[in-house]
């Protein structure tokens, strides 16, 4: 079983990932957070440091494209290829009123013919493989019948699904007898995303599809670290691993960000998804979220891992 790491905005960059990689030796490959470009094709400087090999160097990384414009993928695409990069990741899935507004993301599922000539024109002119991470549908499940045979059409390094359309955002059902019938109808490797955040639902899954050989895994590895190693060897990650990882990505981010604020800032974000891990930690998690300074911080923080 291969495992990948689903990106999130804001959280998933590349200190975030070559932490991780360091303190759990679980992931086979990671996604970055999707690139944005400026007007004619070119990488914003947070992007681009977020793809540079030098800072990628020890993990296998997909970057990940949010575009409409089969230009724009393009020129990305040939810079990538010139960095190293052998394949890139289209998102069809954010589910964000800002991207979808623009018929980005998921918002280029509504309307499946101006999908084929973007999809038509990027195959046309491959530069390196391509593989989608998609959603079901905009609105409706059943919008997959319609999909599923266009992306059929062209040669996926795999099709990421993630079994909600548009409209459940993160919190609707997962429509797994969908899934079930790309499994058996995709002529691409499919590749599962979505509602795995325990080991036992990890394995549940895996008896479900035992056809299926690739996991893809955002929030719920965010929230526990060591999830995919607790399903395969059945032991949690120790409380002192994750201090250890935790205390890592702080001392870098006090490093490179200016003032404290920013510092408490981006700690408050990882955390708003590490707190899943510590339902009996309520208390001392609303004290790091109402935190002032670095030193209720820490205080906040030493509750939880001390």
């Amino acid at each position: 079983m291969l495992f990948y790491f689903a990106p999130l905005e804001g959280i998933t960059n590349y200190i975030y990932r070559n932490t991780y990689a360091s303190y759990y030796k679980s992931v086979d490959k990671f996604f970055t957070p999707f690139l944005n470009t400026n007007v004619g094709g070119c990488l914003v400087s947070k992007s681009e440091k977020d793809i540079k090999k030098e800072n990628n160097k020890d993990i296998k990384l997909v970057p990940q494209l949010l575009t409409n414009n089969p230009s724009t993928f393009n020129i990305v695409a040939t810079k990538l290829k010139n960095e190293g990069y052998n394949e890139i990741n289209l998102n069809l899935g954010c589910p964000s009123g800002t991207v979808t507004s623009k018929k980005r993301g998921s918002g280029q599922l509504k309307d499946i013919d101006a999908l084929k000539a973007f999809l038509d024109e990027i195959f046309n002119k491959r530069i390196q493989e391509i593989s989608i991470k998609t959603r079901i549908g905009f609105s409706d499940p059943k919008e997959m019948e319609s999909l599923l045979p266009l992306f059929n059409n062209y040669p996926l390094k795999e099709l990421i699904v993630h079994p909600r359309v548009r409209d459940d955002f993160y919190k609707g059902p997962i429509h797994i007898d969908v899934f079930r019938d790309i499994v058996k109808e995709s002529k691409n490797e499919v590749c599962y995303n979505g509602n795995l955040c325990t080991a036992s639902q990890i394995k549940n899954f895996v008896k479900d599809f035992p056809s299926i050989n690739k996991i893809m895994i955002g929030r719920g590895l965010i929230a526990n670290p060591g999830l995919i190693e607790e399903f395969k060897t059945g032991q949690a990650s120790s409380l002192e691993i994750f201090k250890e990882f935790h205390d890592s990505i702080y001392n870098q981010y006090s490093n490179i960000l200016y003032g404290e604020k920013s510092l408490l800032y981006k700690m408050k974000d990882h955390w708003k998804v590490w707190k899943i891990n510590f339902p009996e930690n309520t208390k001392e998690i609303k004290k790091i979220q109402k935190s002032q300074n670095i030193i209720s911080y820490k205080k906040a923080v030493d509750l939880i891992l001390k």
